[in-house]
């Protein structure tokens, strides 16, 4: 780690041992001097909307309102000073899942799944801060808001600077509330405050076993307390998409919810597929518009009822480690509800199976050791581990798939050399828009905002095209499976022979080089279920042919 990044992250790390609360604002002259690929304009005074909308979307949308903001890992801790978390309301950020309570005199608490959410919610509150004070200047520089209204993004960026498209982005994020949301930023010197509780050990661990006793009580209750487990670490839709029927069996519904109130986008994209125009898959193209239409008619029937007809059971968390689980027993499946890209699949097979796939929200950072280590010592037969996350990418393009044999860690300054159970000939068939690269070195990294070019260009020139923040945690958690002793430091370990099946795959949401932050700003919409559905058929088909589910 550069010194400049390892000051940041060492300054606040002690500031928050401090039992009292620290003025954010000291931080930003660290924040600055790392000179952050995510925050490249940090230290000057032209807007810098990319890192504004990567941290919008990260924090509470009343985050503006607050005074200082409280970090701890269990609710205990909250109360022991008298903040009474459990009668705050409870509210979250759009792009990332963590648990916030907004309490009165502007207190905000947040609930910590590991030091990874240190490292990701100092910088990003940093960034915001700065980006803030920094629209503040210079909207009351030129006298707006007017009493007369407020103009629109092409005036925003000729006036005040940054991208018209930004500026679109920012109007979308804000919403109606835009307007006044602009009057407030000008009326308001943002100066938050931090304050840590705990940070030991020992509560995120327990904090992990609370979020892990609902989906242990489901196995149990429907006699899966000895299956076999396959552990996949994805998110809540692509493998429930392709193993429940539910949008294609209601194709017409959703066609016709296009045609009749859908955005403009799908509906050219329902014309090119109509006309043969486009190579898009026709199944992707009908999971998306599921998605959409259950976030526009929220009172549309619910894929859990065609989830719970394949024996899938959805589980909310619980606790402040906010990661949906899904409990799939494999003999519950129905072939006739699976995705005909899964292949010819042997019904009887599957009938047969004693397995179980317990699929996962992906975690951030370190969340994923205490998760899949919490799993092993309560579960004795795991057969697999597959990794799907996302990743910038150094030498691709946005939408492409990344299967690494390598893996820098970071956290432990360990290398693991992988026999990854995933190649480029798993993958390539199912890819429409991007391409398959395997092969390849990844570097676990602290956090999005802990990088810089330097930073990067170091791990580029040793070859490590992938940067991600899961990977690394879930080999150390694998290695304490194979091995006598905790996940090493500073050392080489070779995972050629593994007593569990272990994959892992990433697909790329941004390109850091190129200041394209895809995710940081906007989702990847339909093209992006490409890498995430090609991935996702490659992990079950794998899962199968180990069942002996899967024809030639």
């Amino acid at each position: 780690m550069p010194q400049d990044v390892e000051l940041y992250q060492r300054t606040y790390s002690t500031l928050l041992r401090s039992r009292g609360e620290t003025k954010l604002r000291v931080l930003e002259s660290s924040h600055i001097a790392i000179e952050s690929s995510l925050h490249p304009l940090a230290g000057s005074e032209d807007l810098d909307l990319g890192a504004f909308l990567y941290a919008t979307q990260r924090l509470p949308a009343g985050i503006y309102k607050g005074r200082v903001v409280v970090l701890g890992q269990e609710e205990e801790q909250f109360t022991a000073v008298s903040l009474p978390l459990n009668d705050w309301p409870t509210t979250e950020a759009p792009a990332r899942r963590r648990q916030w309570h907004e309490g009165p005199d502007g207190q905000y608490g947040v609930l910590l799944s590991s030091t990874s959410d240190v490292d990701d919610l100092i910088p990003t509150l940093v960034a915001y801060q700065i980006e803030w004070n920094k629209l503040r200047r210079k909207l009351n520089a030129i006298g707006w808001p007017r009493p007369q209204g407020l103009p629109g993004a092409a005036e925003c960026a000729r006036v005040l600077g940054g991208s018209v498209e930004d500026w679109e982005r920012l109007q979308e994020a804000w919403g109606t509330a835009f307007a006044r949301r602009l009057g407030e930023v000008a009326a308001t010197n943002l100066s938050l405050r931090v304050r840590m509780l705990g940070g030991s050990q020992v509560s995120y661990a327990r904090l992990t076993r609370r979020w892990w006793a609902p989906v242990a009580r489901t196995l149990d209750d429907a006699q899966l307390q000895d299956a076999s487990i396959y552990f996949v670490s994805s998110n809540t839709h692509s493998l429930v998409n392709l193993l429940s029927g539910d949008a294609r069996a209601r194709e017409a519904q959703l066609v016709d919810w296009v045609e009749r109130a859908g955005p403009r986008d799908l509906k050219e994209e329902l014309a090119a597929f109509r006309e043969e125009r486009t190579a898009g898959s026709w199944n992707n193209f009908l999971y998306f518009l599921a998605r959409e239409h259950a976030q526009a008619e929220p009172g549309s029937p619910s894929r859990r009822q065609a989830e719970a007809g394949q024996g899938i059971v959805h589980l909310n968390s619980e606790s402040g480690l906010r990661v949906a689980a899904q409990v799939m027993p494999i003999n519950q499946l129905r072939t006739s509800a699976l995705d005909d890209r899964l292949g010819d699949v042997d019904a009887d097979a599957l009938r047969a199976s004693d397995a179980v796939i317990v699929n996962i929200d992906y975690p951030l950072g370190l969340a994923a050791y205490n998760i899949l280590r919490e799993i092993a010592e309560d579960r004795e037969a795991l057969r697999g581990v597959y990794v799907l996350g996302k990743a910038a990418t150094l030498n691709a393009d946005v939408g492409d798939v990344m299967i690494s044999s390598t893996i820098y860690d970071e956290h432990s300054n360990t290398t693991y050399w992988l026999d990854n159970a995933f190649g480029f000939d798993d993958i390539a068939p199912y890819l429409r828009f991007g391409s398959g690269l395997d092969n390849q070195r990844a570097v676990t990294v602290r956090s999005t905002f802990l990088q810089n070019r330097s930073y990067l260009d170091r791990y580029y020139r040793e070859a490590f095209t992938v940067v991600e923040m899961e990977a690394g945690p879930y080999c150390d958690a694998v290695y304490e499976l194979t091995e006598p002793d905790r996940y090493p430091h500073g050392e080489q370990v070779n995972f050629a022979k593994l007593p569990v099946d272990f994959g892992i795959v990433h697909y790329a949401s941004d390109t850091p080089f190129t200041q394209a932050r895809t995710l940081g700003a906007r989702g990847m919409s339909y093209y992006g279920m490409d890498s995430t559905s090609a991935t996702s058929i490659a992990i079950l088909r794998r899962i199968f042919t180990l069942e002996n589910a899967l024809g030639g």
